[in-house]
């Protein structure tokens, strides 16, 4: 085995058979934290964007606060009962892409999955970004290197998840437990000193807010609704990764659809306690927090805060008040809060790759992101993902405030569509079924999709208003240019398929078969391919030589007359010592005069053992077979010949019990080990 297998097999384990898939599934204790920590780990930014927008009036705009979190709260309830209802009707996995394509049509198909690969995307961002703000909080070693941080963080995830979905769950499982555990006995902590009257307050609570201009005492009511709406938009990136259990419902343990709703149900009792009572201990401890690069509005006693000075996050302020004479207990919760926002990227690492083996298989992406890997897991899918994160991370400084601003739109885009194909869905069931039961649960579920929609649809138009001109247009162009390169790549998939659909002409045998055979000079591997190509008895055969030289071309015509070779030998000239050229124009002069027919091109290669061998042959092949290619009516066949190496190479690696395929022994890459008898019984 060679060090490259060696080093993948370190990083990834060893290979899964496909038949292993089953063991690959999760249990709802695993499922949570892989499919739910995406929203639960919204806690930790989500009431930090409401602050920051409602600081916009300065700080009596936070008695807002509260209001704002019940609706987005209400917002997540009705979502979550929506997509209860999404987990059983459609349980294949498809989510909201597939109830689109069923029921809306494949445009909107299209139009759900573009918008989902984006906010796939900025879930990894925004998440690892805010994972690395509170590294750096915690650290002060690391400000300033976010950038590098998030980037390492995303390459991990990666690595984690290229290994497999069952591992990387039971790797998260711990940090994200550990996560709710302690902010959940923060906010039951901080609960009870604020009844028993003994809630300290945060360390920005000394600080002065100015408003910004325009805003504050002299703001009118519309600018105040402006400004709700606004905050009520940056908070809804609470709701981001509550779709992805309904694409993951493939990866739940049998029954698949109740396991996942019974999910759905716990990630949403979960996710909303921790928002509101993160967002009441904020307003009550007194949480002043700004724009990162509005920093100046922030005063103590009316002089500016000293350079340099670093506004902690909601979470961070709030766990340093409480447990200021218990230190171990603010390091636990800013540290798993860090971990869960670099975890919470494993949720989009589970939905991206499985919404591109979808669409894969319908012909809207490329076919490579429905191959599994070693490890079962759409491996192609997670490289990709990891990649357009770290471009967002580097262009956007690893910046969440800045990130946030694309967030949220894709993801309610995808909530519209889905709502109303499940309204029609049950529409359409209705027309056809007669039992009473089932048409109440039906009517039910109807309903609970119609006001999911409604919710969703003022969500969307008030993202839409607020967050346009703040950088939600970047989100709608990619989103569009998404959209365009899958209808591109499905309408070229179809119009390959028609092309290569077979027709009856395909059945009529070609006229005559030229047969060419290249020559190099008159040894071992050109005799071969002489008599190979002889022995399919083509209707002309020739050997070709190109003559850049008159000495060789000489020597090489008194041999082949010396050896009685009766095959004919054609020279072709170049006076520009060119080969593949002359070789490619003479097949095509060939084709041209007979075009039913079919030229045959045989070309001798040396197959060796070492991978540098190949460098040193070969290459003028490599060259004619790319030409060749685009030759229609131009069939090429390559005639190995094995040198001495190869022999040794595969006697060496036979006595270690290694097999070998004939592919990677003419590359050089000896490396696959031989099934034994039992394996190839199986």
């Amino acid at each position: 085995m060679g060090i490259g297998d060696v080093s993948k097999r370190v990083l990834l384990g060893r290979k899964l058979r496909s038949s292993q898939l089953g063991e690959t599934l999760l249990r709802k204790r695993i499922a949570l934290p892989v499919f739910a920590s995406d929203a639960l780990s919204s806690v930790a930014y989500a009431p930090d964007e409401i602050f920051i927008m409602l600081s916009l009036a300065g700080a009596s705009a936070y008695v807002w606060s509260w209001q704002i979190g019940i609706a987005v709260a209400v917002v997540m309830t009705a979502v979550v009962a929506s997509y209860r209802q999404t987990v059983h009707a459609y349980p294949s996995g498809g989510g909201d892409y597939e109830v689109a394509t069923v029921n809306l049509g494949a445009t909107a198909g299209t139009t759900v999955a573009s918008a989902l690969l984006v906010d796939y995307v900025l879930t990894v961002a925004v998440s690892i970004s805010s994972g690395a703000q509170y590294a750096a909080s915690a650290i002060p070693a690391l400000s300033e290197h976010e950038v590098t941080v998030a980037s390492v963080a995303v390459l991990l995830l990666m690595a984690m998840n290229l290994r497999g979905i069952r591992e990387s769950g039971t790797v998260f499982a711990v940090p994200t437990y550990a996560f709710m555990v302690a902010i959940l006995g923060m906010a039951a902590f901080g609960l009870f000193r604020l009844a028993t009257g003994d809630l300290p307050k945060v360390t920005s609570a000394s600080l002065d807010l100015v408003p910004e201009p325009g805003y504050g005492d002299s703001m009118t009511t519309l600018a105040l609704m402006f400004l709700l709406a606004r905050a009520f938009s940056s908070g809804c990136a609470a709701l981001t990764g509550v779709e992805a259990i309904s694409n993951g419902v493939p990866a739940f343990r049998r029954p698949k659809s109740r396991n996942a709703a019974t999910t759905l149900l716990l990630l949403a009792l979960i996710a909303i306690t921790m928002m509101m009572s993160v967002i009441v201990l904020a307003k009550q401890m007194g949480m002043q927090l700004v724009d990162p690069d509005d920093l100046d509005r922030l005063t103590r006693n009316g002089e500016p805060l000293p350079a340099g000075y670093d506004q902690h996050t909601a979470i961070s302020q709030i766990a340093d008040a409480l447990f200021q004479d218990f230190r171990p207990g603010f390091y636990l919760i800013v540290t798993v809060t860090g971990v869960i926002l670099v975890l919470a990227a494993n949720t989009a690492f589970n939905g991206f790759p499985v919404l591109g083996s979808i669409l894969a298989r319908d012909g809207f992406a490329p076919r490579a992101l429905g191959s599994r890997g070693d490890r079962l897991a759409y491996s192609n899918g997670i490289v990709f993902l990891a990649a357009m994160a770290i471009v967002l991370i580097v262009a956007f400084g690893a910046e969440p405030t800045r990130l946030i601003q694309l967030y949220i739109v894709g993801v309610f885009v995808s909530f519209n569509l889905s709502q109303l194909g499940m309204i029609r869905h049950w529409t359409r069931h209705l027309k056809t079924e007669r039992d009473p039961a089932v048409r109440r649960r039906m009517f039910r579920s109807r309903i609970i999709n119609t006001i999911g929609l409604a919710l969703t649809a003022v969500v969307l138009v008030v993202v839409l208003i607020t967050k346009f001109f703040a950088g939600a247009w970047i989100t709608i162009l990619a989103m569009l240019a998404f959209f365009m390169l899958m209808r591109g790549i499905h309408r070229h998939y179809d119009n390959v398929n028609d092309e290569l659909a077979a027709d009856e002409e395909d059945k009529v045998m070609p006229t005559r078969v030229h047969a060419i055979v290249l020559v190099s000079k008159l040894h071992k591997p050109t005799l071969r391919a002489l008599a190979f190509a002889k022995a399919t008895r083509p209707n002309v055969l020739e050997g070709v030589y190109v003559s850049v030289d008159a000495a060789a071309t000489n020597r090489l015509l008194e041999e082949w007359d010396e050896r009685n070779i009766d095959i004919p030998l054609k020279v072709l000239h170049s006076p520009y010592r060119e080969l593949v050229r002359p070789i490619v124009e003479y097949a095509m002069e060939i084709k041209k005069a007979n075009p039913r027919g079919v030229v045959s091109v045989y070309i001798p290669e040396y197959v060796v053992g070492r991978w540098w061998e190949q460098v040193l042959h070969n290459q003028t092949a490599l060259r004619l077979k790319g030409r060749l290619l685009f030759a229609p009516g131009v069939m090429v066949t390559s005639v190995p010949y094995q040198l001495r190496s190869s022999e040794l190479v595969r006697e060496r690696e036979e006595r270690e019990g290694v097999w070998v395929r004939p592919t990677e022994l003419r590359l050089g890459n000896v490396r696959t080990r031989r099934p034994n008898d039992r394996q190839i019984q199986k």
